[in-house]
């Protein structure tokens, strides 16, 4: 039986991270996994979609400089597959992998017993011994409860960004990242696309002014978005030209001639042997809060999608490092507090930390301020016709707890606010830091500087008692 420091059953971004990070420190470790090594993000996930997104823009500027059949094979080029191929090629992070000293099983991998991983592979088995096991086995789409859903043209993300033809039509279930995403992509290179969401809103997860310029930029695009409607049967080629049907809870219908499940995600597992440490697996509970707490047992870490809080490939990445600093030793912990969100549509939308009302329920004394990106100097050079600049700020500590941010740079502009809540800056020294003129980050000085002022005024109650 081999032994190892860590045995890894996962090799997505958090496997892969913890795996860098655990042979840097010297620990010997085993990873496996059954099908893409780098997981869903750069194969599946997100740099393909980042790519044709991308192709897309390009498109909507130049639509006969940059057709579908260039964005298609630029997003080749990105996930290393070959022209022929079908799937993705995922050998360069083997071969990453096995420099850093790592030894890599292609196969199966299953907790048999406390300390112990077996790996069923080329009809052959393997027995691990290992002082930490992690899981990272990442998640997969999910197939909603909708009658007739097996028997339509059915996408998964998988699908959508490894597609080489385009569909007559799409219809996108579900108003998150990847279906907002999905849907600017295959709308701007001329597809008929509908988005169905069952919440009152896009990126419901967002800030609501965020999810507001989502919603404004697509339909802008051409997407029709139906909220607060949610699908209740689907009936394969009944609609026009042979296109699926989805039938709605408000007795309407939407129909694609694709239908794109983007209503969440799930997480395999299924038989992955977690009861040998004390966990339920019966289904009746879940097995431990998804709360990003990492060690789940004595011995026993779970990273990445399926460990919480969030689905992030950054979130991913960090729990990998951090899950294998924790098992080697190190007196550390996470921290979510300053967990930025990025949707990349065209503008992007961010987001980091908490909303005003958030903050409030949590007792926080919390205030919030905007500046419209369109009525800003670097909004006036871009001709943006939308967009803004928002700051949520605890008053009693006099710091940022929150940001979001709309406009073609968003996911870069945030990050001075993820640091600036991770780190607990107070609102004065941000306020005096120089920002370049005219950037983004020039919205964001004037809005700390707005915060600065409003502090310095005496507090007004909020009722009218004496």
């Amino acid at each position: 039986m081999d032994e190892y420091d860590i045995v890894i059953i996962g090799a997505g971004p958090a496997g892969e991270a913890a795996t860098y990070q655990a042979r840097e420190l010297g620990a010997s470790v085993a990873i496996i996994d059954r099908r893409w090594f780098g997981g869903s993000c750069p194969h599946i996930g997100c740099l393909p979609s980042k790519s044709l997104l991308h192709g897309a823009d390009e498109h909507h500027r130049n639509p006969r400089e940059y057709d579908w059949p260039r964005a298609s094979a630029a997003r080749d080029f990105m996930i290393n597959r070959a022209p022929d191929a079908a799937e993705p090629d995922d050998s360069g992070h083997v071969r990453g992998l096995e420099r850093a000293g790592a030894t890599v099983y292609r196969g199966e991998g299953r907790i048999t017993a406390r300390g112990r991983v077996t790996v069923h592979h080329d009809r052959a088995s393997h027995e691990l011994a290992a002082k930490h096991v992690f899981v990272a086995v990442g998640s997969h789409s999910k197939v909603p409860p909708i009658d007739g859903v097996d028997g339509v043209h059915r996408w998964t993300n998988e699908d959508a960004t490894l597609a080489r033809q385009l569909p007559r039509s799409l219809l996108v279930l579900g108003g998150g990242p990847t279906g907002c995403e999905l849907a600017q992509v295959y709308v701007r290179f001329g597809v008929p696309t509908t988005i169905v969401q069952s919440g009152p809103r896009l990126a419901p997860t967002d800030h609501p002014r965020n999810s507001d310029v989502i919603r404004a930029t697509l339909e802008a695009d051409g997407v029709t978005v139906r909220t607060g409607v949610r699908a209740t049967k689907a009936r394969a080629g009944a609609g026009r030209d042979g296109a699926d049907l989805i039938e709605l809870d408000d007795g309407s219908t939407a129909a694609g001639h694709a239908v794109l499940l983007a209503v969440g995600r799930e997480f395999p597992l299924d038989d992955l042997g977690l009861e040998h440490y004390g966990l339920d697996t019966s289904g009746r509970t879940p097995p431990y809060p998804r709360d990003g707490r990492l060690r789940v047992a004595e011995g026993l870490y779970v990273i990445g999608d399926p460990a919480g809080p969030e689905l992030h490939t950054h979130q991913a990445h960090y729990q990998g490092e951090l899950a294998a600093r924790m098992a080697l030793g190190q007196p550390v912990e996470p921290d979510y507090r300053a967990l930025p969100r990025a949707t990349y549509t065209d503008p992007e939308a961010a987001f980091v930390g908490v909303t005003v009302e958030a903050a409030k329920d949590a007792g926080i004394d919390a205030f919030e301020l905007t500046a419209e990106f369109a009525k800003s100097s670097r909004g006036y050079a871009l001709e943006a016709t939308m967009g803004h600049v928002t700051l949520i700020v605890d008053r009693g500590r006099r710091e940022l707890i929150g940001a979001a941010i709309a406009c073609p740079d968003a996911s870069a502009a945030i990050h001075e606010c993820v640091l600036a809540i991770k780190a607990r800056v107070p609102i004065e020294t941000l306020a005096e830091t120089i920002h370049a003129f005219p950037s983004t980050s020039r919205i964001l000085n004037g809005l700390f500087a707005d915060a600065r002022r409003q502090l310095a005024k005496p507090r007004q109650r909020d009722d009218a008692t004496p």
